[in-house]
């Protein structure tokens, strides 16, 4: 029963940290109207999120290996959720909008970028190998329910009430959640993190600047981090713009439709992909061969139909390519996202506090670079045809390199006990 909880409410909080998240692409296009923005600065509003999420990921992770990934979750949660509400209010009491939105994405980008990496080292410690498949799944799938709310919900009270309601909204939900939590599953306990909790870790997080350097020259280590940062890059930068897209190609098509039909395609290919993969490992499977088989559906099979949209030119068919692309693309979360848990689950948060770094980066670049792309060509094709050489380069690599043993430790010492939450 506990662990059931612990996923729902672990699945809410994801779902609302997508709410937020997304917001701002869904609430741009009006922003845009209002402010005068043209298509590069709300390129420069959209991308300064990911620079903020760079800075807070490896900190995330190994505060988290450290004290426990729900203390992390707690804080952070209040915090992003704050700042959300607190968006509008920048927006109208600032003479530059374009720059106190800028800041408020960076901002928002920092307090969130310790989510995943928290959720990382929470599920290493407490979960065993062939239940972490699903878990992640269901609570990945989160971010695709979260979506599919803003994007529907967000969208009539854009219409109705105006993007101020959006941010309003969003931010005092994610605020409760984070009360909710603290009162019910933490039982009020102080969530408060101090430099003597840090210092007191657990021993499985304390690695040397040598295991460090020994992680990093491991081959399947370095092909789950650039696998993870292309695969995180492309799914940034599509949902940075696709609402975009639609508007820009489809001026007429309702607005619900394609920001609500591909996160509904996405939630249960999630929860598919989950059940698949453990179902495979607990039958006997290699695990890196279903790990890998995983991505290929993620990146290989997805990029087919991110081509097909460049010469699609009626809305059904274009909804339809990119709910199948969204679905497809959930598979990365029974691929790599679980693949740094097979590899080293003594420091899971920090490693993917790593990958998450770098996919961050990239998401910045390539969600700049993209409206750079369609400013200076006029046609979205040329950013579809990026998403997908990044998508293949890194399918490629981590289909040669691939592996799930531990690496972490000499393979001399004692296995390490998994705990059930």
């Amino acid at each position: 029963p506990l662990a059931r909880t612990w996923t729902v409410v672990l699945l809410f909080g994801t779902c609302l940290l997508y709410c937020a998240r997304v917001a701002m692409p869904i609430c741009s296009v009006s922003m845009a109207q209002q402010f005068n923005w043209t298509k590069r600065e709300s390129g420069m509003v959209l991308g300064s999120f990911f620079w903020g999420y760079c800075f807070t990921q490896v900190l995330g992770g190994y505060v988290s290996d450290r004290v426990g990934g729900e203390k992390v979750l707690l804080l952070s949660a209040a915090a992003w959720g704050a700042m959300t509400a607190f968006t509008p209010v920048l927006a109208h009491f600032c003479s530059q909008p374009i720059f106190s939105m800028t800041l408020a994405r960076f901002l928002m980008g920092l307090l969130q970028g310790v989510h995943y990496p928290s959720l990382a080292s929470l599920c290493s410690q407490k979960v065993v190998e062939s239940e972490r498949g699903f878990l992640m799944s269901t609570v990945g799938s989160g971010s695709y329910l979260g979506t599919l709310i803003i994007g529907g919900a967000g969208s009539l009270m854009l219409d109705v009430y105006g993007w101020e309601s959006v941010f309003y909204l969003t931010g005092l939900l994610s605020v409760l959640w984070a009360y909710c939590m603290w009162k019910c599953l933490l039982k009020g306990e102080g969530p408060i993190i101090t430099l003597e909790s840090l210092g007191s870790g657990g021993s499985q997080s304390k690695m040397t600047k040598r295991h460090w350097l020994r992680l990093f020259k491991q081959p399947a280590v370095c092909a789950v981090i650039v696998a993870h940062l292309c695969t995180a890059s492309t799914f940034f930068t599509l949902l940075s713009w696709l609402p975009t897209f639609f508007k820009d190609t489809f001026p007429d098509a309702k607005g619900w439709v394609f920001n609500v039909i591909p996160w509904l395609v996405a939630i249960p290919s999630s929860l598919l992909g989950g059940c698949l993969s453990d179902h495979l490992i607990c039958q006997g499977f290699d695990t890196a061969s279903v790990r890998k088989l995983m991505q290929f559906f993620s990146m290989g099979v997805a990029s087919v139909f991110t081509i097909l949209l460049c010469g699609t030119s009626t809305f059904p068919w274009a909804v339809a390519f990119v709910s199948i692309n969204m679905g497809l693309t959930t598979f990365s979360h029974s691929g790599v996202s679980v693949n740094v848990q097979d590899l080293a689950p003594s420091c899971a948060g920090s490693l993917f506090g790593v990958m998450n770094t770098c996919g961050a980066f990239s998401g910045v670049l390539m969600v700049y670079f993209s409206g750079y792309l369609i400013e200076s060509t006029g046609s979205w094709a040329s950013v579809f045809f990026l998403i997908t050489v990044v998508n293949l380069f890194g399918l490629f690599t981590f289909l040669a390199f691939a592996e799930a043993r531990r690496v972490d430790i000499d393979s001399a010492k004692q296995r390490y006990n998994h705990i059930h939450i």
